[in-house]
């Protein structure tokens, strides 16, 4: 009996199955042709996988197409067009060319460039990403496409994507045919995002202008309980809330999106979805589609859903986990060890080039997941330190060092953990434990990159993990493909690297205080915040790597990093401006009314008779200098927004935002808070942190 479940999935998806449908044999090969080895479709299968495509689309309640595409506002952009054409005789057909599924062109002029287009120039191009099957949503065919410039110039998140996809793809498999694997034509990478986020009610959401406006609470103060008691962490969901997991399970499903696990996260109101992988390009798609989902469903639920990393204070913030893995289009996944790790030459030998890749660039990685809204999140105990470092587990880690100083191993065996309960069986134990405050951590056959902020787009921090190790995959193969003794040659590769690399490799409490002097001892570098690591972009060996493989050219790597920084100053700017608004216009008026009305009171009781008003009096004084103060630190933060959008280069702007602006933030926040915590709730203007979290009750 067919489950509801394998009903509905991929219901909305132009899949292989529907083509294999839809499409004739021959096209069909055709296109299955274009995706493994990148040949160009031809016209006359493009007008008919078209044609088929408008059909099914139509069928299934579709009346627009679009070329949905990704932007450099990490968010998705589409402009939509009906299927309809004139007929020549005052009539209309439906139709979708070959050429208009092929290539679209939006005006480029109004998405960020960093300064690689002028705003005359407004002719951009989509293109079809034949590699990511085309969808409906809300109505809308959408066909997964790259967007570039009228030069040819990426203007999107995706073309690099797809780039370093190819260019891992080459240096792998030259490594898998040296170990004589000549079945594998392409090695994919793949991606299992995890996502965190948080459901609040929405009639208090429209309440809050800082939610509303910047996405996290610029004002707030700590409530008595948030979970501390660890009772929400994978708990019983709320009849609320399950039911918009389900819906958004259904909606994820019938787009093909492998959603699989829900559960509660730390902080009450925080929850996580994770997927199962899938090739990173699409996994790309499918991420940016969730966070879609998540914020219209929870729409219709009278919730909202916040995606940005640090939305309460002192509060468990949300990541996303990037799951990053390695296989042949034959199945075998390279991250695999094996039953004897340490006699799996090829598995080290990948190993090997990750740890020197993760060594060298440890810069790149660390601004892939940059953002104003996740230098509030590194660092605290719900995310990794910003100190990149690798955890291998203590078996990956004896067998290394063992290598490395020729040191003889043992291997060991496989324990097993008894729970000492009759009914209960004995299960196998891991390898190794977990290591949570690890940003780059091994857990069995693929490597967790647990920094990306929970609204960040995957794509940067893929580019950036596929182009580095392809880089090391791509050294190490032109060294063994004229080995004269390769056993012994692969294995001086893995001892130099270890050697040479083995500073990037720790087990232990990422949050611990002396890992940060350790790291600094050990050369690693430790980028606070995104002013102190967007300038590490063009390095010379980083531009140098991504000119050689083709991935960006310079042009395309300065406007990024000019884009990035604007971001980040638009994103400080847009919360100092918001603070400096909500004090002048609500928290000051609003706390002078209590005064008034407690001022009002003394007199009233002191006209009647004679009765002892010192606590009201000391309350009133005590909220006097408060809110003296309170409006001097708003005046100071207004007139520093004003200095900083003066500075001369962005990176200026930037580190004076970072510098100056954000402490004055952090100061008028702090006496804004005391006063949350001593003001009658009957004046405080907005809703507290005690009714945001735990606004969704049922």
């Amino acid at each position: 009996m067919e489950s509801k479940i394998t009903k509905i999935f991929g219901s909305q998806v132009f899949n292989h199955q529907t083509m294999r449908t839809k499409l004739p044999k021959d096209v069909y090969k055709m296109y299955k042709k274009t995706i493994l080895e990148g040949i160009a479709l031809d016209p006359i299968c493009a007008n008919i996988i078209a044609t088929a495509m408008k059909d099914w689309a139509i069928e299934n309640g579709a009346t627009h197409f679009t070329h949905w595409f990704q932007p450099m506002t990490g968010i998705t952009a589409e402009k939509h067009d009906s299927f309809i054409t004139t007929s020549g005789n005052d009539g209309v057909v439906v139709e979708l060319s070959g050429k208009e599924l092929v290539q679209g062109e939006p005006d480029a002029s109004s998405f960020p460039n960093g300064g690689l287009r002028s705003t005359f120039e407004a002719r951009g191009y989509t293109a079809w990403d034949p590699t990511s099957p085309a969808f409906i949503k809300e109505g809308i065919l959408c066909i997964p496409s790259i967007f570039c410039s009228y030069t040819g110039e990426a203007l999107d998140k995706k073309t690099p994507l797809l780039k370093s996809q190819e260019l891992i793809n080459k240096h792998a498999l030259r490594i898998v045919k040296l170990f004589g694997n000549t079945s594998a034509k392409r090695i994919n990478t793949t991606v299992g995002p995890e996502q965190e986020y948080f459901l609040i009610d929405k009639t208090l959401f429209d309440q809050r202008k800082d939610l509303i406006y910047s996405g996290r609470t610029l004002f707030g103060a700590k409530p008595p309980k948030t979970q501390e008691l660890d009772d929400h962490y994978f708990g019983v969901l709320k009849p609320k809330v399950a039911s918009f997991m389900d819906e958004l399970n259904e909606e994820c499903w019938k787009l093909g999106i492998l959603a699989k696990t829900q559960h509660n996260e730390a902080a009450p109101a925080q929850h996580e979805l994770a997927p199962i992988f899938t090739l990173t390009n699409v996994a790309t798609d499918h991420n940016q589609l969730t966070m879609e989902l998540m914020k219209r469903i929870a729409l219709k639920h009278d919730m909202v859903c916040l995606l940005h990393e640090k939305p309460f204070e002192g509060v468990n913030g949300s990541g996303k986990h990037n799951n990053w893995s390695m296989a042949t289009d034959t199945g075998t996944n390279l991250l695999e060890p094996g039953v004897t790790p340490y006699e799996n030459a090829q598995f080290l030998l990948v190993l090997a080039a990750l740890i020197k890749s993760v060594d060298k660039y440890q810069d790149l990685l660390r601004i892939s997941v940059a953002s104003a809204g996740n230098d509030h999140r590194l660092g605290a105990n719900e995310a990794p330190p910003a100190i990149i470092s690798i955890f291998v587990g203590d078996e990956l880690y004896e067998i290394l060092d063992c290598i490395g100083h020729d040191k003889a191993y043992t291997a060991k065996n496989i324990e097993k953990i008894s729970i000492a309960v009759d009914a209960l069986p004995d299960f196998k134990k891991d390898t190794t434990d977990r290591n949570r405050t690890s940003p780059f951590a091994f857990t069995g056959n693929k490597f967790e990159f647990r920094m990306l902020g929970s609204q960040t787009s995957i794509s940067c921090t893929n580019v950036m993990i596929n182009t580095i190790v392809s880089e090391a995959l791509d050294e190490f193969a032109t060294q063994l493909e004229t080995s004269t003794d390769f056993e012994n040659d692969v294995h001086e590769i893995i001892k130099q690297t270890i050697v040479a690399h083995e500073r990037i490799l720790f087990n232990g409490n990422g949050y611990d205080e002396a890992w940060v002097i350790e790291a600094e001892a050990r050369g690693l570098l430790n980028l606070r915040c995104t002013p102190d690591a967007l300038p590490h972009y063009l390095a010379k060996k980083n531009v140098d790597l991504f000119t050689k493989y083709g991935v960006y050219t310079r042009n395309e790597m300065e406007s990024r990093y000019e884009i990035i920084v604007e971001e980040y100053c638009k994103a400080i700017n847009i919360e100092a401006s918001t603070m400096v608004n909500m004090s002048k216009k609500n928290i000051i008026p609003s706390v002078f009314s209590y005064i008034k009305d407690l001022s009002e009171g003394v007199a009233t009781k002191q006209s009647i008779a004679n009765i002892d008003c010192s606590v009201e009096i000391s309350i009133i004084k005590k909220f006097n200098a408060d809110v003296s103060f309170a409006y001097e630190k708003t005046e100071a933060l207004f007139a520093s927004i004003e200095v900083a959008n003066k500075q001369g280069t962005s990176i200026e702007r930037a580190k004076y935002y970072q510098t100056i602006v954000i402490p004055f933030m952090e100061e008028l926040r702090n006496i804004v808070d005391e006063m949350e915590q001593n003001c009658s709730k009957k004046y405080w203007p907005f809703p507290s942190y005690g009714d945001l979290l735990y606004s969704v009750s049922i």
